[in-house]
């Protein structure tokens, strides 16, 4: 009999309600909000525009457990309020649920001081966090062949500057992405040529965005089968990264 590998939010999910148990929390009638952010609330003013929140493309989802703030990055943000037993009981069938679950983990994790940046960086630091994780890894992997998955423009101008143009491969989904040049690089369709980005690459760099999109687990198949380093980078990983032990990177996030 094949047994179905659970995906990573089922994995996240197994943990998030054992972590829920152990800290009482479960039986309390605690109040989880989830709003959308305006671009001005999630990012502040980072100088360039061409951040997808910015050109409206996505929108941060913000929870709020007991003080502690956690963010997520979707493009169907909508509102949640409830008890986190009812978070835990969600179906995970849609991005915009999977964008409150997300949210909910990282400000239920804020709270009991088990994830740190939770909240994303505005204003100067977007730009900073880019050179720092180019920085990161220069340092890391030398002159490596580094894949992108999902536009971030900042982080995207950043490895082209550190790596070149010709060792810096990108993924989006946007189709107002896919097939133009950015700083050099060809962006190729995330939905057709993920592999050959995997393939041709030392490290990914994945955005935590693929958590709440669902694109996640075939992006780690990929990348498991052909034996590749890789690290999340966002504030929407911080929950499920500490929970299940992945490498994230997210040099200027904040403290929810």
């Amino acid at each position: 009999m094949l047994h179905r590998t659970p995906s990573i939010l089922e994995e996240a999910r197994t943990r998030f309600r054992e972590v829920a148990e152990t800290h009482h929390l479960l039986d309390a009638r605690v109040a989880v909000s989830a709003r959308p952010l305006t671009p001005e609330e999630a990012i502040g003013n980072p100088g360039r525009r061409d951040f997808p929140i910015a050109v409206g493309k996505e929108r941060v989802i913000e929870a709020e457990f007991l003080g502690a703030k956690g963010h997520a990055f979707t493009d169907s943000p909508g509102d949640f309020t409830g008890s986190l037993e009812e978070v835990l009981s969600l179906e995970l069938t849609t991005s915009r649920v999977r964008a409150v679950f997300v949210a909910t983990l990282n400000a239920v994790l804020r709270h009991l001081e088990m994830a740190r940046a939770t909240v994303h960086c505005k204003d100067d630091d977007p730009e900073s966090c880019a050179r720092e994780i180019a920085e990161v890894l220069l340092e890391r992997h030398g002159e490596a062949q580094v894949g992108l998955i999902g536009l971030n423009p900042a982080i995207a101008e950043r490895l082209v500057d550190r790596f070149g143009p010709t060792r810096v491969r990108i993924c989006d989904l946007d189709t107002e992405n896919i097939g133009k040049s950015r700083f050099g690089v060809e962006v190729w369709d995330g939905n057709q040529r993920t592999d050959d980005l995997i393939a041709g690459s030392d490290v990914v760099l994945v955005t935590g965005t693929t958590l709440v999109n669902g694109s996640f687990d075939r992006i780690r198949e990929g990348i498991r089968r052909r034996g590749k380093d890789y690290l999340l980078y966002g504030v929407t990983a911080a929950g499920i990264s500490e929970l299940l032990g992945l490498e994230r990177i997210c040099p200027r996030g904040r403290v929810g």
